[in-house]
């Protein structure tokens, strides 16, 4: 099988190699990874691999990692009786052409990959769908799923967050990255949850039009007009992990500023400091929004079925607003997979298009 390693000193030098699969597990399913989308959210899963547990999903040599995607894979060899060939699944995998899972805790609608070194993670990850009887599932809407779904579901998570702690108080709130997924999901779902709160989205100025035409956000600026933001009472959600641009929002908005949010890393040429730094910063110290956690405690707090319920309403929504924003780009193979994801490290994230990877697959 084919797996993209990528040394995480260095995450542009990223290399497709061929691994031997061995033998399929007793009681383990071997999946062949049909599609999944490349975004930012790759992009900070690399980021901050080790500091969130990220690379120990799918293990690799010494130095190196697999960069976990989102998308389907269908069952290529079985050594579990519930599983049958030709059945297809939906979840978390690497950026590889196949993966073993240790299947358990098997329902109609999915199992949890029960593999060792997958444990001490979040359970989040470890959950697969079964798209015969998944909800969710649309086949028309496969690549909207994978490109946008995780993001959305982090942007809901915030908006949900934000609303419980009725906004620290804020009445608008500052997307940095606005173009990009996860911030139009947050955005959409406060312009439906939350309307009292104004939308101000940040972007490069190249953005600004597609930003706006989105018709998310009450205001949009580009980087540099930081200065032009109302001095009131606000927070705000960085996608950018800029450490520059966050310093920049700190001293303008000062105490004004109620609550600063790190979410991810799209500009990682200022990664360090910006999902680091917030000590010497005026105003609130800025904290880091781990999605899984809040997933954790949203299903405690509402209970499963209406959790569900609620995530769903959104997603609808969101695919109202937001759904035709991009153009679905597909590429054939794992070197796609590798190049875009180098493409993406340096900055080169076109808004307008959604990425999607098919490894060729065979068994």
């Amino acid at each position: 099988m084919q797996q993209v390693h990528v040394e995480k000193a260095k995450l542009t030098n990223a290399e497709l190699v061929e691994v031997d699969e061995g033998v399929l597990a007793d009681g383990a399913v071997r999946l062949a990874i049909e599609s999944f989308s490349v975004t930012a959210n790759n992009v900070t899963y690399a980021v901050v691999g080790d500091g969130f547990g990220y690379w120990n999903f799918f293990p690799a040599p010494e130095g190196k990692g697999i960069v976990p995607m989102w998308g389907h894979a269908k069952v290529v060899e079985s050594n579990h009786p519930e599983f049958a060939l030709g059945e297809r699944v939906y979840g978390y995998l690497p950026m590889a052409s196949h993966l073993d899972v240790l299947p358990g805790k098997v329902s109609k609608g999915g199992f949890v990959d029960m593999a060792e070194h997958r444990q001490p993670m979040s359970p989040i990850y470890n959950q697969y769908s079964r798209l015969a009887a998944d909800p969710e599932h649309d086949p028309a809407r496969e690549g909207e799923r994978m490109i946008f779904g995780p993001l959305f579901k982090t942007g809901f998570l915030i908006e949900y967050f934000m609303r419980s702690e009725d906004w620290f108080g804020a009445g608008q709130v500052i997307l940095t990255s606005a173009s990009s997924k996860t911030a139009m999901g947050l955005a959409s779902v406060a312009k439906r949850r939350s309307p009292q709160v104004k939308r101000i989205g940040l972007t490069s100025a190249g953005n600004v039009q597609f930003v706006k035409d989105s018709g998310l956000y009450d205001e949009v600026l580009a980087y540099d007009a930081v200065g032009d933001i109302a001095g009131e009472r606000s927070v705000t959600v960085d996608f950018a992990g800029n450490a520059k641009l966050l310093g920049q929002l700190h001293h303008h908005l000062g105490d004004n500023l109620k609550y600063s949010c790190l979410v991810g890393a799209t500009h990682i040429e200022e990664r360090g400091a910006g999902l680091g730094a917030g000590r010497d910063l005026p105003g609130p110290t800025p904290t880091l929004f781990f999605a899984p956690d809040h997933a954790v405690a949203l299903f405690k707090e509402q209970g499963p079925e209406k959790a569900g319920a609620m995530v769903a309403e959104s997603w609808h929504g969101f695919l109202e607003d937001a759904g035709g924003s991009i153009e679905i780009e597909r590429h054939s193979g794992l070197e796609a997979a590798r190049s875009v994801f180098v493409e993406m490290l340096g900055g080169k994230i076109d808004p307008a298009k959604g990425i999607v990877i098919e490894p060729s697959i065979e068994p």
